[in-house]
């Protein structure tokens, strides 16, 4: 019988600085009710889903940077029910439908690039991750405001929540009475491998990772200031898709991608590459634009259990007595001249 589930990546196009919430919203609404009508039980959003990309911007007003933050305290309650955005998780629980979405969260005394997994069923946060990895820098390397900057170490903290896995019990029934394993990271913790070895070590079925990835940044980046637009996509796509389909394949789990994807402002192009991989590393479904789209399959999560329980049967064969450097080093440190 297997343990089938029908997940979607929910791609979303160009969000521009003067985009209104409302738009969003609509938009993500209309990316849910969709997937409904397909029987979707599991959708997974971009990072930083109800706004533009701030982090590419230097902003010096206090007002307009609140309000890219969802503002998430004790008082206020999970941000399932702020009200800028509790429409789009009541909708999803009238649906049915589990969510993962990213989002900026203000918690009043640190501010996170954070993603929440909600439960369709009872409109509950079954888990909340917060960005580990963060890139760029605390200061913007050119003031023009037609370049991407990258200011997230500006902008947001290090999330302190690490790499816990968690079960999605609301999708029990639905894989044969055995929830899934799920894990979450968000957009630059793709490319390193502790998380998903973290998660591997948990037996993660489902890895859930929405990003902002820019197509074409060459002050940003470094290197050849003369790269095409069409070789930087080339490479942004690339190096996706290879550290996806690398670890998903080596942690023995399906991964599910969305892309903020399109040109925001007309002058920030983001490469789209939403996807579901499978736990060989294998593509199952890709998106074919780069605007609002459901990447769509069933999966079956008995195929985590070949890599799992033989080829990387991580209980029988690692040998973490030998892996010490991992965590002792904070950087690297190469062996001295002989």
């Amino acid at each position: 019988m297997g343990r089938p589930l029908k997940v979607a990546a929910a791609q979303v196009g160009a969000v521009h600085r003067t985009t209104s919430r409302a738009e969003v919203l609509d938009r993500l609404v209309k990316l849910l009710e969709d997937a409904s009508t397909h029987d979707v039980k599991l959708v997974v959003f971009p990072e930083t889903t109800f706004t533009t990309f701030f982090p590419r911007y230097y902003i010096t007003d206090d007002e307009e940077l609140a309000s890219y933050y969802e503002y998430e305290t004790a008082e206020t309650g999970p941000v399932t029910q702020t009200k800028n955005v509790k429409a789009f998780f009541h909708r999803a629980k009238e649906l049915g439908i589990d969510v993962q979405i990213g989002y900026g969260e203000d918690t009043g005394n640190g501010r996170y690039n954070t993603a929440v997994y909600v439960s369709g069923k009872t409109g509950d946060v079954l888990n909340k991750y917060r960005k580990v990895h963060l890139p760029g820098s605390t200061e913007p390397f050119d003031l023009d405001p037609n370049t991407t900057n990258q200011l997230e170490k500006r902008y947001f903290l290090p999330g302190n929540y690490g790499f816990q896995a968690f079960r999605a019990s609301s999708l029990k029934e639905t894989c044969g009475g055995s929830s899934p394993i799920v894990g979450q990271l968000i957009c630059n913790d793709r490319r390193w491998a502790e998380g998903w070895r973290c998660y591997g070590l948990q037996g993660v079925e489902i890895l859930c990772c929405g990003y902002n990835t820019t197509a074409y940044a060459p002050q940003l980046w470094g290197g050849d200031q003369n790269i095409s637009t069409e070789k930087a996509y080339e490479e942004a796509m690339f190096h996706h898709k290879l550290v996806v389909q690398a670890h998903a394949y080596t942690n023995s789990m399906f991964c599910i991608t969305s892309a903020r994807a399109g040109n925001d402002d007309d002058r920030h192009p983001l490469i789209p590459g939403s996807m579901i991989v499978d736990p060989e590393g294998h593509i199952v479904a890709e998106s074919k634009t780069r605007e609002d789209e459901l990447v769509i399959a069933t999966i079956d999560l008995d195929d985590c259990k070949q890599g799992k329980e033989r080829t990387f049967n991580l209980g029988k064969h690692r040998r973490p007595e030998m892996y010490g450097r991992l965590v002792e080093e904070g950087g690297v440190k190469p062996p001295p001249e002989v």
